[in-house]
């Protein structure tokens, strides 16, 4: 498989597309899946895809089927759980280990499917934990009941949910600080953009690195 390959799956929620990056000698692959405001193109799916790879993990950019349709408004939960179970086995197909992940609502959906997909593990990026301004409507539930290694990569200003506000739980967290729900800092923060995105890369990387 070379770099950037594409593929196009069918899904009983429409098409989906996965961008492969792929490891040289891979042991594991990381499909992550983007958020309900956005695409791959986030800059943390995008530093991820780029530094993994050295790590002998292959990266898969995965495109929900309401994206790929154009469509500018993120479907239904259980819809995003249906696309994501329709892309599984093609990323199952290398025959290596999956951790799924995602960012933001894609974070929600790889929470909920981990323990039926059997993936190995779980990479929440910017985790929902509840609506901004609305602490009470938490999703605590969908983080703590993943069944597998989890790791959380969380804004130190995120207004879905500040890391002091995680509850305790059998899962690993990551603080950026000064990062919101998109991993942006202040300009005038001491820690800048291009920092704020190595120590998630170098994070994530450390993290894969432990998992048995």
């Amino acid at each position: 498989m070379t770099s950037d390959t594409t593929e196009s799956i069918d899904t009983a929620a429409g098409p989906a597309r996965v961008t492969w990056h792929p490891a040289k000698k891979p042991r594991l692959v990381l499909a992550v899946g983007h958020g309900a405001g956005g695409g791959i193109e986030a800059r943390d799916l995008r530093a991820l895809a780029a530094a993994l790879p050295a790590h002998g993990v292959s990266v898969a950019l995965v495109e929900q089927p309401w994206r790929v349709a154009g469509k500018k408004l993120a479907p239904a939960p259980k819809t995003l759980d249906v696309g994501w179970r329709g892309i599984w086995p093609a990323l199952a197909a290398p025959g290596l280990p999956v951790i799924s992940g995602g960012r933001s609502a894609g974070a929600r959906v790889a929470c909920r499917t981990a323990t039926e997909l059997g993936a190995h593990a779980v990479l929440a990026l910017a985790f929902p934990l509840h609506p901004p301004g609305k602490p009470e409507k938490s999703r605590a539930d969908e983080l703590l009941g993943t069944g597998v290694p989890t790791l959380v990569v969380q804004g130190g200003n995120d207004p879905f949910g500040r890391p002091q506000e995680f509850p305790e739980g059998a899962y690993d967290l990551i603080e950026v600080p000064h990062g919101d729900h998109g991993f942006a800092v202040p300009k005038r923060a001491e820690t800048t953009r291009e920092q704020a995105l190595e120590l998630i890369t170098e994070g994530v990387a450390k993290w894969v690195g432990s998992l048995g």
